[in-house]
């Protein structure tokens, strides 16, 4: 008689194994030695073991879901472009969601649910992450998972894509270094989140190699909004010696600090010099159009889907950890020291 069927979780123990190495095992993955495969296979015999989940295709893809930690913002309609290309040329439909609560970086107990129910093949999370628990789920239901600028450390065998951000923010604060300015502020995104850490990090680097000191009050965090950029901007300039150049480490960031010189009436670049970071459409229309460090967003969303789609495909990835350059764009919103 078989055994009473057991979780994944307890298949996983039995075997010695993770989970996710027994998730390979019932989507037909290749990449498990042979004995592992055949000491799986046979507890999941004796278990009477099924997934929960069994795609009409197998190794093809139907639906993936895109989980948003913020929808509202050009650079959130940048990624989804990028997906949404990818995923059609590929016949792949795909369901948006964003996580509810600007403090969250995780989607709620709900969404697990409902991505059982509309049988997703497949998720990417854009600035997100995942509980343990919520891993351990998405591996029991055959889910894979790639992350686009991740919120935090994946975890072990979640594939990322992100963008070379400390190096991105040492080119921007290196720029305004050769254009002769000393007094150079930064405003930063939630010091919580690792992409902004990374760029702050980088103009310090750039500022310590140049020997140039950050004054006090001159290191600001907004939340990547223009509203955060206007707010820090006025900081800056109610400083007894204010700086002569800003880099603010969000295009959004960059256009609402604009906004705060306008009412100030100062001028950029004749006044301050304003670098910012994305390269959002916007970036090149405004008034005079921003210099700034492109974030590939459209390419990162690209190749995300590509690994997603190779994951549900089977097949293994050449790399887990992915990062693409980020070059300056430099255009009229930054000047030379006269």
């Amino acid at each position: 008689m078989a055994e009473d069927r057991a979780t994944l979780s307890e298949i996983a123990t039995a075997a010695g194994v993770s989970v996710p190495t027994v998730s390979k095992v019932l989507n037909g993955r290749p990449d498990v030695a042979p004995a592992t495969r055949r000491r799986i296979q046979d507890l999941l015999d004796r278990r009477s073991y099924t997934a929960r989940r069994a795609p009409s295709m197998p190794g093809a893809a139907g639906l993936i879901d895109l989980v948003f930690r913020d929808l509202g913002s050009p650079w959130a309609m940048q990624i989804l472009d990028g997906v949404e290309e990818l995923a059609y040329r590929a016949g792949v439909g795909v369901v948006v969601s964003a996580v509810h609560g600007r403090s969250r970086t995780r989607p709620d107990r709900r969404w697990i649910e409902q991505l059982s129910k509309r049988r997703c093949d497949g998720v990417l999370l854009v600035l997100s992450d995942l509980s343990p628990s919520q891993q351990v789920q998405l591996d029991e239901l055959g889910i894979p998972v790639v992350i686009i600028d991740p919120a935090g450390q994946p975890g072990a065998g979640i594939p990322s894509v992100g963008a070379t951000n400390w190096s991105g923010g040492v080119a921007a604060a290196e720029h305004l270094l050769d254009l002769g300015h000393h007094r150079i502020a930064v405003i930063g995104g939630p010091p919580t989140v690792p992409c902004s850490r990374a760029r702050v990090d980088g103009y310090r680097a750039a500022m310590n190699a140049a020997n140039r000191k950050i004054p006090a009050g001159y290191i600001r965090h907004g939340d990547f909004t223009s509203p955060s950029g206007y707010r820090e901007m006025n900081a800056l300039l109610d400083l007894a010696q204010p700086p002569t150049a800003v880099f603010a480490c969000a295009d959004e960031m960059a256009l609402g600090a604009y906004e705060a010189l306008y009412e100030r009436g100062a001028r950029v670049p004749d006044d301050i010099s304003i670098v910012g970071f994305d390269d959002l459409d916007s970036a090149r229309w405004a008034a005079p159009p921003l210099t700034t460090v492109r974030q590939p967003l459209a390419e990162m969303a690209g190749m995300a889907t590509r690994m997603l789609l190779s994951l549900i495909a089977g097949e293994g990835l050449d790399s887990h950890r992915i990062e693409l350059a980020t070059p300056l764009v430099v255009r009229h919103s930054t000047r030379r020291v006269p």
